[in-house]
């Protein structure tokens, strides 16, 4: 499930709130052990969610650093070209 969670830091254009909340909802997933939790879990999964989400953009918000912003299509580029490598079928 952590795989899924990409950098967001240091990119132009900057992390959406929905990248955010998308990296949240899989950090929360990872250590609640929970997809998606029970009607009686989901109050307090949904806060948790909520709660990483916003210190992390608090956190991204904060951050500085001296290295130009990364290029969004070719770091996905590069992350397409691995994975077709990756889980290419042997000839």
């Amino acid at each position: 499930m952590c795989r899924n969670i990409k950098t967001l830091f240091n990119f132009e254009p900057p992390a959406t709130e929905q990248e955010i909340r998308a990296s949240a909802i899989q950090f929360i997933r990872k250590i609640s052990g929970f997809t998606k939790p029970s009607q009686t879990n989901e109050a307090a999964f949904d806060t948790a969610v909520d709660e990483v989400a916003a210190i992390a953009q608090t956190l991204l918000a904060s951050l500085e650093t001296h290295s130009p912003p990364k290029n969004r299509e070719q770091v996905a580029a590069i992350a397409r070209e691995r994975s077709q490598k990756r889980f290419a079928t042997a000839p």
